[in-house]
């Protein structure tokens, strides 16, 4: 039965309207204010929520922006007396579904009720309908041998998919979660086939791309940022750690109201993880590379959350060695206040031909998942863990900045350094005390994994174009959506860390990620 939350300070006199829609089938709860409204939206699941706009205490415009920033996807009809062009504006603009003047009769509620229901079911079908369609084509294109080319289209289509069926048809989006591990896995074999050739060819030809390969991290500085700098072009690249393509996705559709947005892909170089594949994006190097030229700025030991602490000064040596006469600004944001203090002067940061920020939100998101027992509850799937993504994205600092330079003569770059898998298989991992910790790759001495399938072994670091250590014999590459988890305690580990988001493996949600360049449409840039 569709449940209808109606709030409206003179409920009573709309009686006949519940009593019309319960008897078309509708379960209707009544409130007679907006502080009662959001309060019964965390108790229970409506498919419609009716707002009177002028409501004594909390009115229906505050209500909607509370309820937006919680429940994104939830329709909302504004209902009201006034016929103000600015009110209807506000509430258009907070995304409401509908928009009623007073009085209403109830063929107009059923009606609309009807459209919003019946189109979310149309729409619903003609993805369900069109994914089917495409099964085949999908199907065979993961079996045979592919380029990488082919991989990113394959990886857009289904994650395309994946955001269009949502909450649909449940045994329809298991065969779409099949589908993704089964891609998934061939995925991990031409990596384990290609990734070597990929990164030494990188290496000799000095960062430049070739047809037949994919950019790498390191190419981002080359072939994104150099050329708009040589131009005398302001840029601003943003790092957002830990970004998917599908996160992407929803930042784009907040964005394309005020740029102009062309989004390429590139792919994270291997382990996936913040010390390797960011220190490589601000570098334009290798690790090994880096760890060769610039010894004091790559830092050994086993606590990797200190290696990334020189990137400024890696961004300013790849400008001197390209000859490149500027200087840079860089910020890292690693929460909400620093971000604030960003966004205030932001504009200032335009005037600089280059300024570089990285921001750690979603990073540490994800790992609040894997640690929070309520976290994991409001997102226990990807459509959710999306959804928390856009709320905080729509109110934070980050889409401030972006709404601010959008008024300045900047080209904006939104990047990520890797993304996340959603880890649900564990396989056993042996090895010695000083392995490291990590739960989508390893490296230490005697390492190896229970299945041999899982992973990506090798032993040689310079192959993979990683820094050599006396103490590392063996790297570890989990594939899939694989986690390592040591033979002591395994029950105990296997349980804290099955369903939590990942990085450091070889997955397409982790290799496969978006670099997007922005123009602003408010003024030739």
């Amino acid at each position: 039965m569709p449940s209808i939350l109606w709030a409206d300070d003179e409920i009573d006199q709309l009686q006949s309207n519940i009593l019309f829609l319960e008897r078309k089938g509708f379960e209707v709860v009544a409130v007679t204010n907006g502080r009662d409204a959001v309060a019964m939206i965390n108790q229970q699941i409506f498919d419609v929520v009716f707002l009177d706009e002028q409501m004594p205490g909390m009115g229906g415009l505050e209500a909607l922006e509370i309820i937006k920033s919680k429940f994104p996807l939830l329709p909302v009809v504004m209902i009201t007396k006034s016929e103000e062009e600015s009110i209807m504006e506000e509430a258009i603009g907070a995304k409401i579904s509908d928009y009623l003047i007073k009085p209403v009769n109830p063929n107009q509620i059923l009606l609309t009720v009807k459209k919003i229901l019946d189109r979310s079911r149309l729409e619903s079908e003609k993805s369900a309908q069109s994914y089917l369609r495409s099964f085949p084509e999908m199907d065979a294109l993961l079996h045979h041998r592919s380029s990488w080319q082919n991989w990113v289209d394959a990886y857009k289509k289904l994650t395309q998919w994946q955001m269009d069926l949502g909450q649909g048809d449940e045994a329809l989006r298991q065969v779409l979660d099949d589908q993704f591990l089964s891609a998934n896995r061939e995925f991990g074999k031409m990596i384990e086939q290609n990734y070597t050739q990929w990164i030494q060819s990188y290496e000799q030809m000095d960062g430049e791309v070739s047809p037949e390969h994919p950019m790498l991290s390191p190419g981002i500085l080359s072939n994104h940022v150099k050329p708009l700098v040589e131009q005398g072009k302001h840029v601003m690249l943003f790092v957002i750690d830990c970004m998917r393509y599908d996160q992407w996705l929803v930042f784009e559709k907040y964005l394309s109201t005020f740029y102009e947005i062309k989004t390429d892909f590139y792919f994270s170089l291997l382990p996936t993880a913040t010390p390797y594949a960011r220190n490589a994006i601000f570098s334009g190097l290798t690790p090994l590379q880096i760890s060769q030229r610039h010894p004091s700025l790559w830092e050994q030991g086993q606590d990797e959350h200190s290696w990334n602490r020189h990137e400024h000064e890696l961004l300013e040596a790849y400008l001197a060695r390209q000859g490149l006469d500027i200087k840079a600004k860089y910020e890292k944001i690693l929460n909400a206040q620093e971000g604030r203090q960003i966004a205030q002067k932001i504009r200032s940061y335009a005037q600089s031909p280059l300024a570089a920020f990285v921001f750690n939100f979603v990073d540490t998101l994800v790992h609040s998942r894997s640690d929070s027992d309520v976290i994991k509850e409001l997102a226990p799937d990807e459509t959710a863990f999306r959804a928390i993504t856009e709320a905080w994205f729509k109110h934070s600092s980050l889409f401030q900045m972006f709404r601010d330079l959008s008024e300045e003569s900047v080209h904006v770059i939104i990047t990520t350094d890797h993304g996340s898998v959603r880890s649900l298989r564990d396989t056993k991992v042996f090895g010695d005390k000083d392995t490291a910790t990590s739960l989508r790759y390893k490296y230490g001495r005697n390492l190896n994994a229970e299945d041999e399938q899982a992973v990506i072994s090798f032993k040689n670091a310079e192959d993979f174009q990683l820094p050599t250590y006396s103490n590392v014999k063996d790297y570890l590459i989990a594939k899939e959506n694989y986690y390592f988890v040591y033979p002591t305690n395994y029950h105990k580990y296997q349980n804290r860390y099955k369903d939590t988001f990942q990085h450091g493996g070889a997955s397409m949600e982790e290799m496969i990620l978006p670099i997007a360049t922005l123009e602003p449409k408010r003024q030739d840039v």
